[in-house]
């Protein structure tokens, strides 16, 4: 089973290209499933009633997404095993997931979204750079994983577009504001400077990485989430901000601004519109709220309810 899991997890990478982040969750969600199993056992002996039992084991102790997450990740392995003829039979066949609830993205309002972009400020040790990553992460609405793996050749400062490449290897040009590309200038000195450090302490230069570390290297996606989050809470934004929500407030301010659909779908790079979908609940949301607010109608029925 750990030789087949090794495996899965080599094709992952190497055949559909996935990120670290996500090769790892799968390899946590399988060895989860084998510690469940309590013994060794061969791939060939598996059944659909340990399977069953493992998700049943679950429940309680994980919301449902996450459920549906490890069984995922369990069925497409099975279905890895079948197609190089380990199994002859797939045993999470006939196994139906939870139903998950549709979450609504967590995103900011715009004025939020301002006031984080200007939080780094004189006595920050890496203001220039810490502002570069939060406009561009806004700006063009990358994934945190996009972002850190971003190496300076990727940026076309005259064309104004970045070259990304997101899950599944799968490539993009992504639109970049001047904000963005003017922060990412106010940087480059500063970057320069650790790279000269770097190599004046014998160590290798990350000569291509666009956004680097205080020791002159690649800097991790870790570290981007607790600059985000550290900004967001000096900002006075009452929620946790992390890269993501700044990614939803991009696909949100898009779509209340009047983007299409289509359009916001290939700039996240998502692989089905029904993903792209979610962010319309946000702005239905809202368009409700609104009408409830300023409709005549609605506010009458509203005042004659608060009379009674």
């Amino acid at each position: 089973m750990i030789r087949r899991i090794k495996q899965f997890t080599t094709w992952l990478t190497n055949e559909k290209g996935y990120s670290e982040h996500t090769v790892s969750a799968y390899r946590q969600d399988l060895m989860g499933f084998y510690a469940h199993l309590g013994e060794p056992e061969e791939v060939t002996t598996i059944t659909g009633d340990q399977i069953r039992s493992f998700v049943v084991s679950l429940h309680g102790k994980n919301s449902s997404t996450t459920v549906g997450r490890k069984l995922s990740a369990l069925r497409t392995f099975f279905r890895l095993m079948l197609r190089y003829g380990a199994i002859k039979e797939d045993p999470v066949s006939g196994i139906a997931g939870p139903k998950a609830g549709r979450s609504i993205p967590v995103f900011l309002t715009v004025d939020e979204t301002f006031a984080l972009l200007e939080t780094p400020g004189p006595d920050d040790r890496f203001a220039v750079r810490d502002r570069a990553i939060l406009e561009l992460l806004y700006s063009a609405g990358l994934r945190v994983s996009e972002l850190v793996s971003r190496n300076f050749d990727d940026l076309d400062f005259a064309g104004e577009v970045l070259r990304v490449r997101g899950k599944g290897d799968k490539e993009r040009l992504v639109p970049v504001g001047k904000p963005a590309l003017e922060a990412i200038r106010d940087w480059l000195p500063q970057r320069l400077q650790l790279m000269t450090a770097r190599a004046g302490r014998g160590r290798k230069v990350e000569k291509h990485c666009l956004f680097l570390n205080g020791r002159g290297g690649r800097l991790s996606a870790r570290s981007v989430e607790r600059i985000v989050k550290s900004y967001g809470v000096r900002a006075g934004i009452s929620q946790i901000v992390t890269p993501h929500a700044l990614r939803h407030s991009f696909a949100t301010h898009l779509l209340e601004m009047g983007a299409d659909l289509r359009s916001v779908q290939e700039l996240l790079g998502h692989a089905s519109l029904s993903t792209t979908q979610r962010y319309t609940h946000v702005t239905l949301d809202q368009l409700s709220d609104v009408y409830d607010r300023a409709h005549p109608l609605s506010v009458l029925e509203k005042n004659n309810m608060d009379k009674t």
